[in-house]
């Protein structure tokens, strides 16, 4: 069955201005980016310009993408039970989504944390504590914060369906958080994906645990890993272990029309052709 097409996008650098990351999506012919709002393995950011956030905006409107969002550093630790990491992590978060709202993004994909020596439940519960005093900062912003399901490499939380929905039960404004599902990880988590009837089981359970309604978003990637190895390595779509099928069913499902789903795989070119350019053409040749 043919559905009104998602959006296609990728994470692209911001290197030069944050507008360049929009005309390059533009010309690479996507409908969306993903970019980071600062140096994502730093906590110190370089201060967000008046000017800095008109050109951004300007390069939106002018170009037509839809719903840019960024993704938050790799060093936040919601989970963490380190009191000062907790704490940190809970002020750059709320910069995070300070600058997100700034620019004008829809969401800042997040990395739930790792609750590292401590127990998955304590973990669970710091981050949502963690949540609700970055939403108590930033209350009235139009910017929500995506929970990303995640492998489950080492300690890191979110590779259960039941993490996301524990988190969203136990925070105060549930209302503000949604969900980005990336291709890689819940296959590598465990889920499969790859006939339409495994895909259909596990967002038949991803709907009655958390709800299809909280997906705001998609991170389309294949994996290098197998199923259930707990293991986040992206390949290219196509090229690793899912194969075309999950992608066939994910761009096709009516369910998700509309929503934004963007490409996290290696940037490279092959024969003088951006690979971004690449995946873009496979996933929309997938489409109907």
């Amino acid at each position: 069955m043919v559905c009104d097409m998602p959006l296609f996008g990728s994470h692209l650098s911001i290197a030069g201005g944050y507008e360049k990351a929009v005309y390059h999506a533009a010309e690479l012919g996507m409908d969306t980016v993903q970019i980071f709002t600062k140096n994502n393995n730093q906590w110190r950011a370089k201060k967000l310009t008046e000017e800095d956030c008109e050109k951004f905006r300007t390069a939106v409107k002018e170009t037509g993408i839809r719903t840019p969002c960024a993704h938050d550093s790799y060093l936040i630790n919601l989970a963490s039970p380190d009191p000062e990491l907790f704490q940190k992590s809970v002020g750059a978060l709320t910069v995070e989504l300070e600058r997100a709202e700034a620019l004008g993004l829809a969401g800042v994909v997040m990395h739930p944390g790792s609750h590292v020596k401590d127990t998955p439940e304590n973990g669970l519960k710091r981050i949502a504590e963690g949540i609700d005093v970055v939403h108590k900062s930033t209350a009235g912003f139009n910017c929500q914060l995506w929970l990303e399901t995640t492998a489950g490499q080492g300690t890191n939380l979110g590779y259960q369906f039941e993490h996301l929905r524990d988190i969203i039960q136990q925070v105060q404004e549930p209302e503000r958080l949604s969900v980005c599902v990336d291709t890689c990880h819940i296959f590598a988590a465990g889920y499969p994906l790859i006939t339409e009837a495994e895909y259909k089981a596990t967002f038949q359970q991803f709907d009655e645990i958390v709800g299809i309604e909280r997906i705001r978003a998609f991170h389309l990637n294949d994996s290098k890993k197998p199923l259930g190895s707990r293991v986040d390595r992206h390949e290219h779509i196509g090229e690793g272990e899912l194969g075309l099928e999950p992608f066939r069913h994910v761009v096709n499902d009516p369910r998700f029309a509309e929503i934004p789903m963007y490409l996290e795989t290696k940037k490279e070119d092959r024969k003088g052709e951006e690979m971004d350019a690449v995946n873009l053409r496979i996933l929309k040749s997938l489409i109907g």
